[in-house]
């Protein structure tokens, strides 16, 4: 090739690139997602799990701590809010074995869209997550998937994963910017052998006005707690009531007897 060509050669190779430059200018790439599947931006690492920190079971239950969390949508609109203790429980040899989640060491991460949202708790070992659906003017909790990966019981013993999940369901159900609460215990049976307890709960995806809890949604557990003392204090009144006024109508009925005698 002579010394022109190459020029030529040259000067159209860079005619190309500055062309190429131009349209990617004009153009440039998007990375799109789906309305219902934006992921939200989590100030956390990503979860790694550290053997050495995994959970222990215990041979006796206590009360898990609270962990408050949140969610944002990359706006930085609060899309979810929780308040809740958890508490694994796994069967092994017919007995119970229990782990509480430590809210220090537990990480919330997850996305939120228009008509769907997800919440997971993770932590070394384990998590605990949640898939939030709007429908209507009602929101709920549809999914609950649950891994834990507890250290072995004793120095010899088997490792073992227990997992479970709870799907196509209605949990926690409540009006659009409504929260659910309860303050009981509730237990999930994710499988056969391996529970979650939740206690207490409030949680709460979409439409939360200012990033706050809406007015709560009571559970019926808490609903029965309340209500059965009432129902049944009215009922020992009714009793009572019946039984005054069956005295007063023997009295008189046997007052106006002995008058006619």
């Amino acid at each position: 090739m002579t010394r022109t060509s190459r020029h030529i050669a040259l000067l159209l190779l860079l005619s190309s690139m500055h062309s190429l430059g131009s349209s990617l200018a004009s153009k440039p790439l998007h990375l799109s997602a789906s309305a219902d599947q934006v992921p939200v931006i989590i100030k956390s690492d990503p979860p790694i799990t550290n053997l050495s920190q995994r959970p222990v079971l215990q041979p006796q239950e206590t009360a898990p701590l609270q962990f408050p969390c949140t969610l944002r949508n990359p706006q930085g609109t609060v899309c979810v809010r929780a308040n809740l203790g958890v508490e694994y429980v796994v069967r092994e040899n017919n007995k119970n074995y229990y782990f509480n989640m430590n809210p220090s060491s537990t990480r919330a991460m997850g996305f939120c869209g228009n008509q769907k949202a997800n919440l997971s708790l993770n932590f070394d070992g384990g998590h605990l997550e949640f898939t939030f659906v709007k429908e209507g003017n009602l929101s709920y909790v549809s999914t609950i998937k649950g891994f834990l990966r507890p250290a072995p019981l004793c120095k010899n013993c088997q490792d073992k994963t227990y997992e479970g999940v709870i799907n196509n369901d209605k949990l926690f159900k409540a009006k659009n910017g409504l929260s659910f609460q309860c303050k009981s215990q509730m237990t999930l049976i994710l499988a056969s052998h391996f529970r979650v307890r939740l206690v207490p709960l409030q949680i709460q995806a979409f439409d939360l006005a200012n990033g706050a809890f809406g007015k709560e949604v009571e559970c019926w557990e808490d609903y029965s707690k309340r209500m059965i003392p009432i129902i049944l204090g009215g009922v020992a009144a009714g009793v009572c009531l019946i039984a005054i006024l069956t005295y007063v109508l023997v009295r008189e009925h046997r007052g106006r007897g002995y008058e006619q005698l």
